[in-house]
This record gives structure tokens, sequence and C-alpha cells, in this order.
């Protein structure tokens, strides 16, 4: 079971972790969204592996127990999934610089970096309560 600090930090962190990486799509989202297909898989490959480590590094750090990886993986996650949805419905006024149709390949890497992070957690999870 977590502690209730490891609880609020890991919301926190969350929350900062949304923060920085809206501010960063919201000045280099068109360089990343809206170039050469090379490019844009490119990224649309490293973002997520990028994701997982940083989060992976934040719960080693903290000394989470893979039983828990899952929850705490989830508190990473949700104030960044909620802050997204808000940005995604007003796309325009979040992140002026990028084209409205560019908002799908936005909305496909959030969807593939949650995808892989949260997924990961819960093989990590599942594997430490079966072995």
């Amino acid at each position: 079971m977590m502690k209730r600090d490891d609880v609020v930090l890991l919301l926190v962190v969350g929350f900062a972790i949304w923060g920085l990486g809206s501010i960063y799509y919201a000045k280099a989202g068109p360089a990343i969204l809206e170039t050469t297909a090379a490019r844009y898989w490119s990224a649309f490959l490293l973002s997520p592996i990028l994701s997982a480590l940083l989060c992976t590094g934040i719960l080693r750090w903290r000394h989470i127990a893979y039983t828990d990886w899952t929850s705490a993986m989830l508190l990473l996650a949700l104030p960044g999934m909620i802050g997204e949805a808000v940005v995604l419905s007003s796309l325009s006024t979040f992140m002026p610089k990028l084209h409205a149709v560019s908002g799908g390949k936005y909305a496909a890497f959030l969807f593939a970096t949650y995808a892989l992070v949260l997924g990961m957690a819960e093989f990590i999870t599942l594997r430490a309560m079966h072995s």
C-alpha cells in the first residue's frame, strides 16, 4: 500500500509533467506534428518511450512496490488525462500555433503515450502479484 505522501506527490508530479508537456507542445507542436511523415512518426515512437522511462524513474525513485505500479501510474497520468481533455476541447485557445487538423495527431500522441505507460504498469503489477 502506498504512503499518503506518495499519493499526493505522484498527483503533483503528474500535474507538473502535464503542464510542462503541454507548454512544450504548444510551442514546438508545429515542428513535430506539422512536418514530414518521417519526423512525425519518429517523434510518435519516441514520445511514449521517453514518457515511460520518465514515469518508471519516478516510481523507482519513490520505491513504489511493483504491486502498486498500476495505481501509482494512474496517479501520474490522471492529471494529464483530465488536463488534455480540456486542451483538446479548446485546442485553438491553448495551442494557437497548431492548426485545428493537428488536434487528431496530438491526441494520437497522447493515446499512445498513456496506453504504453499504463499498460506497462499493469503488466509489472500483474507479474509482481503472480510471482
